[in-house]
């Protein structure tokens, strides 16, 4: 019997898919990442069992970056997807440079068109992959003239085929602005999407700050934190459990477990409680009523999730039934809970 003519393996089911920016790239509205968990707490199968979980639900874009676990995290879910096998046109695939794997020499690290490249050409090498869809700078680097890391991602992806496109992380929207620009200017080619924070507790630079962008750019975005690192979970509510992740990387959010104590920290508990009762009444929980209200945000091209069981998958992918839910009114009523809305920047009357 011959072998089909077109070997396909992925099956959207009820996943939504965005296109990310102004690119004709479409991803799914949630996606998984390896941040604090491949390579560093979770190694070997249960990787794969996860990018499964993650594939059979319909999710197509899967993120990692050179820091991660310090590069362990691009060799794990390198290993997973050889094994997994999927055809690699049918899932879309980051990584990131700036911050480098923890070596001493200096150009190991930043955005120098040495390290732009190298770093690139490291990450494919542990992940097993020819190339990356997307390439993100980790950071901004003020180290680095701005003209020569948009000459170094141009570089990656016009002649070196190493990326497909590339994106900013944690950049201010001034240079973003001043990437684009320059790449206009000198026919390089301009970031398509930024790699935020962005949660119900943390709303201010993607609400404002990064509002032109969207307008002007059709700026796309790849949120991460959905879930303000578990606080939106509602786990926290009665103390930190054995099993979370501000105990599994008790260093990295020792000065957030402190302001979880503070008055401002037990107001914001209080704020997921309310949310919690908000959930049930829509059949859900308050993880997915977090992820469905980033959903819910058109800026949003996709949401990270993180996750160190498929267990935590299924249940996160169950946000899909909460978000057409998600009406004017009830998110208002979110909004109430909340209390936190970004003002605007001032229009004096001259919105269009």
């Amino acid at each position: 019997m011959a072998a089909p003519a077109v070997r396909s393996m992925f099956d959207p089911k009820d996943m939504m898919f965005r296109h990310l920016g102004p690119t004709g790239l479409k991803v799914s509205v949630l996606s998984l990442g390896g941040w604090l968990t491949y390579g560093g707490t979770q190694k070997g199968s249960i990787v794969k069992d996860c990018l499964q979980a993650a594939w059979d639900h319909g999710i197509n874009f899967f993120d990692t970056a050179e820091t991660y676990a310090s590069g362990q995290s691009e060799i794990e879910m390198g290993q997973a997807l050889k094994e997994l096998n999927w055809p690699r046109d049918e899932y879309v695939l980051s990584t990131k440079v700036f911050f480098g794997t923890g070596r001493k020499e200096p150009n190991t690290r930043g955005l120098s068109r040495k390290h732009v490249v190298e770093g690139l050409k490291s990450c494919l090498e542990r992940l097993q992959t020819p190339y990356a869809d997307i390439v993100f700078a980790h950071r901004p680097d003020v180290g680095t003239p701005m003209r020569e890391v948009v000459e170094g991602f141009t570089q990656v992806i016009r002649n070196l085929n190493l990326a497909y496109y590339w994106g900013t992380s944690e950049w201010s929207a001034t240079q973003i602005m001043e990437a684009t620009m320059i790449a206009e200017k000198y026919n390089l080619i301009a970031p398509v999407a930024e790699q935020p924070q962005y949660n119900a507790f943390h709303r201010e630079r993607f609400e404002v700050e990064y509002s032109p962008l969207y307008k002007q750019f059709q700026y796309g975005t790849t949120i991460w934190s959905p879930l303000a690192s578990g606080l939106l979970t509602g786990k926290y509510n009665n103390g930190i459990p054995e099993d979370s992740r501000f105990a599994t990387n008790a260093s990295f959010f020792s000065s957030t477990v402190e302001q979880l104590k503070s008055p401002a920290g037990q107001a914001k508990i209080e704020k997921v409680k309310e949310l919690t009762k908000i959930a049930e009444e829509l059949g859900g929980n308050a993880t997915q009523l977090a992820l469905a209200w980033c959903v819910k945000n058109e800026n949003v091209s996709t949401v990270i999730l993180g996750a160190t069981k498929i267990e935590q998958i299924h249940d996160n992918c169950k946000a899909m039934q909460l978000v057409p839910k998600l009406t004017p009114e009830l998110m208002e009523k979110i909004e109430k809970v909340l209390d936190n809305k970004p003002k605007p920047v001032p229009d004096f009357g001259r919105a269009r």
